[in-house]
């Protein structure tokens, strides 16, 4: 059992005497019998078992400076175990620092935690170096700190570095040093949060004497923090003063962030009463509006306007949408309650309990529920837990609770049984050498979503070495030389000259024969040190990426169901002056003389930063085409002014206009959308470029004309839907099997005609024989209503990504560069396609495509390599065959960090790409040339390519091969070691398959020397710790130079011992 021990230093843990009396035993009765208290061992084990006095005396001195390793079950990463030095404590409860909780994932609601003492000095050294908590308070996953303060201490911390407003017109007391500030707030003249004028480190500020007390535990020369601190804000500094100052600090300002935080949360005392739930006024006219708006929808569906599937999708965004209004309105009511001190609000706002989510379904309203299978029940949950629920809504909410506790069950043992594959397929991967001496690398660059930065540059490359040099674009010259480390300042130094992707060493390219090189891996982030050789990386990554599966499949129990489901977009806009560069795809013009997209296509407008004309401006200092940084001087106005550049862009001069231009951005729209701007007009911020239907995916008619149906007939692939409560018909298109039609719509207008294909599930608009006017909507196809994404969504779509499954409904890649011809023909219930080449002289590419599914691409299209020609899901296999392996693994790495970074986990890149890695090892042998393999082998790339350097040595023609991609399963049991593959799954089928085929295991991973009980090949247990011989004939002679040292004698009774340790 543990509880908390809010006195204890970083590196300590409370352990029960009586624990310690028998943890300790064989340590005390030596002690006891060598100070003559006991006259042998035998005595000495019954004097400490009766707990005699003396036997306490002796426990003190045999448990000061012996660590012991503290485990919590279920140790999902590295951090579950961690070094301790024991302090001894009544009571019968081992005591646990408040922050090392996050990186055991503890809890004090009665959690148990074992102990395990190391025994011999060998044994007590590697606990003390590498497993003692202060030498673990960064998060091995990605390198932030692990053990940030949380709950009690943040809000002691947030209150004590707040402000409380001040009075207008009354001047701010002053102090000249913070002797003076303390008097005061002894003597009650001045409060924590008071603002106030002292003279500080050579400066007046103006501050809070909270904030001065704060800053007092804060290493010397760090700069003044003059701000409220949240828990983000705090983390922030714990992550800076690590960088600037090393861990040894860092720890000790934790304990004082921990002293600063419960004595201030103890002092300020903040509590909730249910008065500080705060119900918005608003909220009764804004759910009033709601029920107008659902009416309203539901009307239009009773007319026949809109089908089912679009009222109840409008009626869940409509819901969602007064959520979210409500929730604004009821923050800000809460922000003005109290003078911004209501407990609630500051509970969620300083990050110390609750969410915006939770806050929202106390004082707000409960929103949409989601049904277990995931769909949204369209009965919003008008009232919120203050207000108390109706019969009616309870019962809908046990839905989500019941959810929560059945999936909490269920997907833990998935996330576990993630991280075992993981751990399996990526534990031979060691740091096993400085340089692999590659020349490839891969390209990194910032995130982005919209014109959002997700994650920086400086971000993503943080921790790797440069594969080429950094060139400064305006002197020419190198800044960083190629294998260079980017700490946080060379990140910051390449994102400031103006880059947005740079080339990187990485472990997806590392040509080492074991496990990879330093200079591949990079940084280890635990410590933001070079990796070093025998760092266990493989293992590490498959951690990193395992254990927050498991934390997240626990996360949906929390929120308890409440249904996240996104307010759909019924427009494309962006968020900044742009201009629009161009428009490509077919417009045609409807009746109302709207501009309308036919097909797919894209907008491409660029951000336009600062316009002027030229006469505005004299004496230039930059010309066309040329790069700026934020406040480079551009130019000066005829006054004298200065021009500068209010953001990085690039210059355009042109028309009598000067103007400087950031980005482009390319905005996908789909068929049916209706443009409102044309090429070079410039548009404002949140101006709506283009208008779509956000329910239906459409099909539209380019020409005026006569409808024909052409293999649509009601009864086989058309269904007739009667709508029981509207009596409206609806005309579906089902699958058909039994006959071979191809569903299509033509549009005849004299001797022209243009015929759609017609997907499955699409719902047809027009009769056949029917008049349609060019931009009419032929059918519509729903848009699948998106499910709640959370983790459980997630999980499964991690495990698909490293399983390398080929997806149900996978999308169709076109083989090469050219122009689509659609042929018409069906072949066993495919459509037929043609792809002609760009060149004349290849032969056409025939692609086949399932009757049923749409296609993305009409006659006379362009394609390119890799376009997806059809809808439906990628399947990372095509990819590899098409696009080849670069794309693949950028294409696995950013789906599996999708998934975690949807969930708010940081996981560094290099995890995901040394697994990726291991599933990319083998080639599948095409030709065997000269070579000792067979066609159709699978075989290593690394085995490959030696053989064939072997081959081409001695004048014979190589093999050739093509990348394969194996998924967890299927690649751990294709290892090389077949004990490591036997002890993973299908154990006869591996061993008797070994015996067939008489292999040899080299014992170079960690699994197959656990199994034969060696020390594994990493860490202290590497090859090139082996060769290290200590010797020492007393005490203290270790300490002596070298030189002496070889002259001595080597003592022979030691010379002996280590003889036969070899």
């Amino acid at each position: 059992m543990i509880v908390v021990g809010p006195e204890l230093k970083y590196h300590e843990m409370g352990l029960p005497k009586k624990m310690a009396l028998e943890l300790f035993k064989p340590f005390i009765m030596k002690r006891l019998v060598d100070l003559d208290l006991a006259p042998n061992i035998k005595s000495a084990k019954k004097k400490v078992e009766a707990e005699d006095k003396e036997v306490f005396d002796v426990l003190e001195y045999v448990v000061k400076e012996h660590p012991v390793m503290l485990n919590r079950a279920p140790t999902l990463h590295r951090l579950g175990i961690q070094a301790f030095l024991p302090v001894l404590v009544e009571g019968k409860a081992i005591k646990l620092h408040p922050l090392v909780c996050h990186a055991f994932n503890a809890d004090f609601d009665g959690d148990q935690m074992a102990i395990h003492v190391p025994l011999t000095p060998k044994a007590q050294l590697e606990t003390w170096m590498l497993m003692l908590s202060p030498h673990n308070i960064l998060n091995p996953a990605n390198g932030h700190p692990i053990c940030g303060p949380t709950q009690d201490i943040v809000l002691g911390i947030y209150y004590l570095t707040s402000e409380l407003p001040s009075e207008p017109g009354v001047p701010l007391k002053s102090f000249s040093n913070l002797e003076e500030v303390h008097y005061a707030i002894d003597r009650g003249v001045v409060e924590f949060r008071t603002k106030i004028s002292v003279y500080h480190q050579g400066k007046i500020l103006e501050t809070t004497p909270g904030r001065l007390i704060f800053n007092t535990i804060l290493p010397e020369g760090y700069a003044y923090v003059n701000r409220p601190l949240s828990d983000k804000e705090t983390n922030r500094i714990i992550a800076d003063v690590y960088d600037k100052y090393g861990p040894a600090k860092t720890v000790l300002m934790l304990d004082d962030i921990k002293k600063l935080g419960y004595r201030y949360a103890t002092l300020f005392a903040p509590t909730i009463s249910i008065e500080d739930i705060r119900v918005s006024p608003g909220k009764v006219g804004l759910v009033g509006d709601a029920n107008k708006e659902v009416e309203k929808a539901d009307s239009e569906y009773r007319k026949g306007i809109i089908t089912n599937e679009e009222r109840r999708k409008k009626v869940i965004e409509i819901w969602t949408k007064t959520n979210d209004l409500i929730t604004e309105s009821m923050f800000k009511e809460l922000e003005k309650d109290k003078g911004g001190f209501n407990p609630v609000f500051i509970m969620a706002a300083s990050g110390a309990r609750g969410s915006k989510q939770q806050i929202r379904q106390l004082a707000g309203m409960r929103g949409l529920m989601a049904k277990p299978s995931g769909e949204i029940i369209e009965l919003a949950i008008r009232s919120n837990f203050r207000e108390g629920l109706s019969v009616l809504e309870f019962f809908i909410s046990t839905h989500g609770a019941r959810k929560g506790l059945a999936d909490t069950a269920l997907k833990t043992a998935d996330a576990g049984y993630l991280t075992r594959r993981l751990v399996d397929i990526s534990q031979d991967v060691i740091i096993s050498e400085d340089d692999c001496g590659t020349e490839e690398s891969i390209s990194l660059g910032v995130v982005k979503e919209g014109e959002n930065v997700i994650v920086s540059l400086n971000d993503r490359v943080f921790g790797r070495y440069t594969a080429e040099d950094v060139i400064d674009p305006v002197t020419d010259q190198v800044v960083y030389p190629r294998n260079t480390l980017i700490t946080r300042e060379v990140g910051q130094k390449v994102e400031n000259l103006g880059y947005d992707k740079i080339r990187v060493r990485s472990p997806l390219t590392c040509e080492s024969k074991q496990g990879v090189c330093i200079r591949c891996y990079g940084m280890d982030m635990a410590r933001l040190i070079p990796a070093e050789i025998g760092e266990a990386v493989g293992t590490i990554a498959a951690q990193s990426i395992g254990q927050p599966g498991t934390q997240l499949t626990m996360r949906t129990f929390h929120i308890g169901g409440a249904a996240s489901a996104k307010v759909q977009e019924k427009e494309h806009k962006v968020s900044y002056t742009g201009i629009v560069n161009n428009i490509n795809g077919r417009l045609i013009t409807n009746e109302k003389s709207q501009s309308v997209f036919s097909r797919r296509g894209s907008i491409v407008i660029q951000r336009l930063i600062q316009q002027y004309k030229t006469e505005e401006l004299s004496n230039l200092r930059v010309e066309n085409g040329q790069k700026v940084d934020k406040g480079e001087l551009v130019a000066t106005s005829p006054a004298g002014e200065n021009i500068t550049s209010e953001m990085p862009g690039t210059i355009h001069i042109e028309n009598g206009l000067f103007r400087i231009l950031g980005e482009e951005a390319v905005i996908p729209v789909k068929t049916g959308t209706i443009v409102n701007v044309k090429v070079n007009d410039i548009t404002q911020p949140n101006q709506p470029l283009a208008e779509f239907d956000p329910y239906n995916e459409v099909g539209i008619s380019e020409i005026d004309g006569t409808v024909q149906w052409m293999d649509l007939e009601i009864g086989k692939n058309v269904r007739r839907d009667e709508d029981l409560r509207t009596s409206n018909i609806l005309l579906k298109v089902i699958e058909q099997r039994r006959e071979k039609l191809n569903p299509r719509i033509a549009v005849i207008s004299g001797g022209s005609r243009e015929e759609y294909s017609v997907p499955v599930d699409a719902i047809i608009s027009v009769q056949d024989g029917d008049k349609v006017k060019a931009g009419d909507i032929l059918f519509k196809i729903p848009t699948v209503a998106e499910k709640t994404r959370d983790i459980t969504g997630g999980l499964p779509r991690v495990d698909e990504l490293f399983e390398a499954r080929r997806p149900k409904d996978a999308t169709t890649l076109a083989e090469t560069d050219g122009k689509i011809e659609i042929s018409g023909e069906i072949v066993k219930e495919k459509r037929v396609l043609y792809i002609h080449p760009d060149n004349p002289d290849l032969e056409k590419v025939k692609v086949t495509i399932p009757i049923g599914k749409q296609i993305r691409v009409r006659n006379g299209d362009f394609v390119k390599r890799g376009d997806q020609i059809d809808d439906g899901n990628l399947d990372p296999h095509d990819i590899l065959r098409v696009k080849g392996v670069t794309a693949l693994q950028v294409y696995l790495v950013q789906e599996v960090q999708e998934v975690y970074r949807l969930q708010g986990v940081h996981i560094n890149d290099k995890h995901i790409e040394v697994v990726v890695r291991q599933m990319l090892r083998k080639v599948l042998i095409t030709d065997s040339g000269d070579t000792s393999f067979v066609n159709q082998q699978q075989i290593d790339r690394l085995v490959f390519n030696e053989e064939n350097k072997r081959v081409i040595a001695e004048g014979g023609s190589p093999a050739e091969s093509v990348p394969i991609l194996l998924g967890l399963t299927k690649a751990s049991l294709n290892t090389e070691s077949f004990f490591s593959a036997a002890s993973f799954q299908e154990t006869t089928k591996v061993l008797t398959d070994a015996a067939i085929k008489g292999k040899t295991d080299n014992l170079m991973g960690l699994k197959e020397n656990v199994i034969i009980g060696h020390m594994i090949p990493a860490g202290t247990g590497t090859k090139k710790y082996k060769d290290i011989a200590v010797f020492k004939s007393a005490y203290g002679d270790l300490d002596r130079p070298l030189e002496e040292e070889e002259e001595e004698e080597i003592p022979q009774a030691i010379a002996e011992e280590s003889d036969a340790e070899e």
